[in-house]
């Protein structure tokens, strides 16, 4: 049996959504592998819990446990966030030459960023959000940005998820302080056109007969937007199949299986929309997306009829298929 290393936790503020999202993996991978949790965190990195203080080798990635070193055949990076989602431990594992079961780094880096991905998204005929890039929080062009992008509109880190430092700004008096926030949490920040419409997001993954596009999922959310307490806290409603047309339906999986071609992604990825008079408009990427209970995937995936289980080993036998000869 192959030896898996599951690649959790992180140092962003996802850490803990990061650690349940690679629960449901270990729960759920085939069995004919044996699944090691890789906890990374400030301290160090650990395999299983890191109050057992079992130290990851960072020099050839491997561990000793009771006097056995332990070798890894693969990995499977599912941190939300630094260092994972952004391809830094992606390009690591490229170093070591250790394969990996997730985009490569410069497809997950590019992803992560929003605004850079957006602009590059864009030019491939996908409709993106009007926005404002920021590089510095004493960036005080506020006035020419409402101008440009009306009100309300969105201030976001590029480089940060779960909607952790998004703001919705309902006038010029809350801009300052939604900037601060978002620089909080990210190095660079884009202020962005709010687009009035129907929220969905619509998960993909490859298998050795094509992309397997799922069934798109509408968020209909009870706070002002999907924020990280509508997505973890029960304030919002994830309706798969989404209520929407089939004409709407097959624009988004297009658009999905078209920016997972074009960003060259693989395994698991899912892709937000905001539909706007029937025109699907790229909100942002996830190369790793949510896999807790709650989370929007696994509910696409038991929509299509598909298990967990299912979906990874079709994705292994797409990505390793001399393991399966």
């Amino acid at each position: 049996m192959r030896n898996i290393a599951i690649i959790c936790g992180g140092l962003s503020s996802e850490y803990e959504i990061s650690l349940k999202s690679a629960q449901t993996i270990i729960d759920n991978f085939p069995k004919n592998y044996n699944c090691y949790k890789i906890i990374v965190n400030n301290d160090g990195w650990w395999l299983g819990e890191p109050t057992k203080k079992c130290p990851v080798d960072k020099n050839d990635f491997t561990a000793t446990s009771e006097g056995v070193k332990l070798l890894f055949d693969l990995a499977l990076v599912y941190i939300h966030g630094f260092p994972g989602e952004d391809g830094k431990i992606q390009a690591y594992l490229d170093m070591l030459g250790i394969p990996y079961l997730n985009s490569n780094s410069l497809s997950s880096e590019l992803s992560f960023d929003k605004w850079f991905c957006n602009q590059f998204i864009k030019h491939f005929g996908i409709p993106v959000a009007d926005s404002f890039l920021y590089l510095d929080p004493n960036d005080h062009k506020k006035e020419q940005v409402i101008e440009a992008l009306g009100i309300p509109l969105f201030i976001k880190p590029c480089d940060s998820g779960s909607s952790y430092g998004v703001s919705k700004v309902k006038n010029i008096d809350e801009f300052d302080l939604a900037l601060r926030y978002a620089f909080e949490e990210g190095e660079t920040v884009v202020a962005e056109k709010f687009l009035n419409g129907k929220e969905v997001t619509c998960g993909a993954y490859k298998t050795v007969n094509g992309l397997i596009t799922l069934p798109p999922t509408e968020i209909v959310t009870e706070n002002d937007f999907f924020d990280f307490s509508a997505k973890y806290e029960g304030k919002s409603q994830e309706i798969t199949p989404a209520r929407i047309s089939a004409k709407e339906t097959e624009l988004i999986q297009a658009y999905t299986s078209k920016i997972y071609k074009i960003l060259r992604l693989r395994s698991l990825a899912r892709v937000d929309f905001i539909i706007v008079d029937g025109e699907p408009h790229l909100v942002e990427v996830n190369t790793t997306p949510g896999f807790s209970s709650a989370s929007i995937v696994p509910q696409q995936l038991k929509c299509a009829g598909i298990s967990i289980t299912d979906c990874f080993d079709e994705i292994l036998k797409c990505e390793f298929p001399e393991w399966y000869k």
